[in-house]
């Protein structure tokens, strides 16, 4: 196991005196880091929005208008007409199309304004802006930055929603706190204390991290130090053991990574199996990013006695939905004590982990 060294605790005295988020010594408060747009953001699920549908979405405050005609592509447009501004989403879809139902102005695929009914085609307006849109494994995403950057850039791997020996369970809460809180909140194992009444008490044993310009991975282990494991996690992982005496041998290992905007997760048994494969992404809600709804994909390896899986998901589910809620209240304290005392950072964070995983988020953000 890795031992941190005292150095990597020394506490960094933060302060805060600016009213534009800067910290002293000029680093920004990473609460007022804005996502960076220049990668592939999942906005919707496929079955969301049906054949011959507009369906109306946002992206950091911007509205924007997911488009699904009878025939081709979803397609994903600006959610204001350049007319009056009134959401596209409210309109009809024609063709490769979408009309507005005020005046009836006519958008393509592109954006371009290609009718309106009371002008000749040579006077055809301005169009709205258009978002390049991609669909995989039932997840719709838009790149909201740099379009010539989209097609560079590729789309995450969904945790094994395409592997037949997974079952997966979507997810895609609103939270009210700054996607950051969420980043730090899965990364950091050390606050199961909060979990205490739902998973028993669990000492969370850190193994290692490596750091990148854009990531950050971490591993752990964990001892069961008292009370009963839960169902859900024995029916999933085998019955383990609580040791009074000695040390827990590890029975899994937990990998968590941050690899800029998304967040992963394994639990990985001893012949390197993973039992659960955990995606994530924290798409930003409202112009100032105060709130996130997060879109998550949670794979679990299925056992090999035959539709074991089927009969205990609703157990998981409920399991796994009890955690998140203790997990969604304490980050959004956090956001409100933030907010509450002047949105400035007064934390001071000792743990190194959480230290390396501010820097990869502030770095990459803007």
């Amino acid at each position: 196991m890795t031992h941190l060294e005292e150095n990597d605790f020394k506490e960094d005295i933060i302060t805060s005196d600016s009213e534009n988020g800067i910290l002293q010594g000029g680093e920004k408060d990473l609460r007022t880091v804005k996502a960076n747009p220049n990668y592939w953001y999942p906005i919707a699920w496929s079955y969301e929005i049906d054949r011959g549908k507009a369906h109306a979405v946002e992206f950091a405050g911007e509205p924007i208008v997911l488009v699904r005609p009878e025939n081709g592509e979803i397609f994903a447009l600006e959610d204001r007409c350049s007319h009056r501004q009134v959401p596209l989403s409210k309109g009809v879809v024609e063709g490769q199309a979408v009309r507005c139902c005020y005046h009836g102005w006519t958008f393509d695929t592109t954006g371009k304004c290609v009718d309106v009914p009371y002008l000749g085609k040579g006077k055809l307006p301005n169009g709205v802006c258009a978002y390049p849109c991609q669909e995989q494994n039932g997840v719709v995403f838009i790149f909201p930055g740099d379009k010539t950057k989209a097609a560079t850039t590729p789309l995450p791997k969904l945790a094994e929603t395409a592997n037949p020996d997974y079952k997966t369970r979507k997810f895609n809460p609103r939270v009210n706190c700054h996607y950051t809180f969420m980043h730090e909140n899965l990364i950091d194992m050390n606050h199961q204390f909060l979990h205490r009444n739902i998973m028993g008490r669990i000492k969370a044993r850190f193994l290692g991290k490596q750091t990148g310009d854009n990531f950050i991975e971490v591993k752990y282990s964990f001892a069961r130090v008292g009370n009963k494991q839960p169902l859900a996690e024995a029916l999933i992982f085998g019955k383990h053991h609580q040791y009074e005496d000695g040390q827990q041998p590890i029975d899994e290992i937990v990998t968590i990574r941050t690899e800029y905007p998304y967040q992963t997760l394994r639990v990985t048994s001893k012949d390197g199996t993973d039992m659960i494969s955990l995606w994530v992404c924290y798409l930003p809600q409202g112009k100032n990013q105060e709130k996130t709804k997060a879109f998550g994909l949670l794979s679990v390896k299925r056992p090999k006695t035959p539709f074991l899986i089927d009969a205990i998901w609703p157990v998981f589910g409920l399991f796994t939905y009890k955690i998140f809620l203790e997990d969604k209240d304490i980050v959004e304290l956090e956001q409100k004590a933030w907010i509450d005392q002047g949105k400035k950072d007064w934390n001071v964070e000792v743990f190194p982990v959480v230290r390396d995983l501010r820097t990869v988020l502030r770095n990459n953000g803007v």
